[in-house]
């Protein structure tokens, strides 16, 4: 396991909500995923059928987790689906119908959705926002907050970020339980010369 891997998986596990500081790169998909592979029903009924909802800022981000979800959970017939803005409604409402386990979304498009009634959170144990910092730069904070009161209060949460502001900080004490705190720092690179980057 990655650093982000070997100190975000026990308690997210456990079920604690945690408060991750990571950058991009570090692993921190996996972080997340494997743990929610554990409250998946796939043979559930389709209308609480979906216990995890995943929050990215893009659409390229939206189908790379939705795909790693994918991969891990294969074996255990797990239901990926990304919902994202650009992409044709009509697929989303038919597979969000059939029933899915984890819904991998971008906020505005999730909560179009939400409003529509074709995505159904009463059933969600846990939500995932991944690269919240990013989330709120690009405005979507008051779509962020209306997505997270439209989820079950006994949720788990987790909240991802390269960086800790105040902004972060503050939704974080309004919608984490005592979270556990995971900080994952870059590796220090000396002056003068270049971060390792592995391709």
């Amino acid at each position: 396991p990655t650093p982000v891997q070997r100190e975000a998986i026990p308690p997210l596990l456990a079920g604690r909500d945690v408060l991750g500081q990571a950058a991009t790169g570090t692993g921190k998909t996996a972080a997340f995923a494997l743990p929610l592979l554990h409250l998946v029903t796939p043979d559930a009924d389709p209308r609480t059928r979906t216990v995890a909802l995943i929050l990215v800022p893009t659409r390229e981000l939206c189908m790379q987790v939705a795909e790693a979800v994918h991969k891990y959970g294969k074996a255990l017939g797990v239901c990926a689906l990304p919902i994202y803005g650009g992409a044709p409604m009509e697929t989303q409402l038919r597979m969000l119908k059939r029933g899915v386990d984890v819904v991998v979304a971008t906020p505005g498009r999730a909560l179009d959705h939400i409003r529509r009634k074709t995505l159904r959170l009463d059933s969600v144990k846990v939500v995932i926002l991944d690269e919240a910092d990013e989330m709120l730069d690009m405005g979507f904070a008051e779509d962020l907050e209306a997505i997270l009161d439209a989820t079950p209060s006994s949720r788990q949460t987790a909240l991802f970020s390269a960086t800790i502001a105040p902004r972060i900080a503050a939704i974080a004490a309004r919608h984490l339980r005592d979270p556990v705190q995971v900080r994952i720092t870059r590796d220090a690179v000396a002056a003068g010369t270049m971060p390792r980057v592995r391709q």
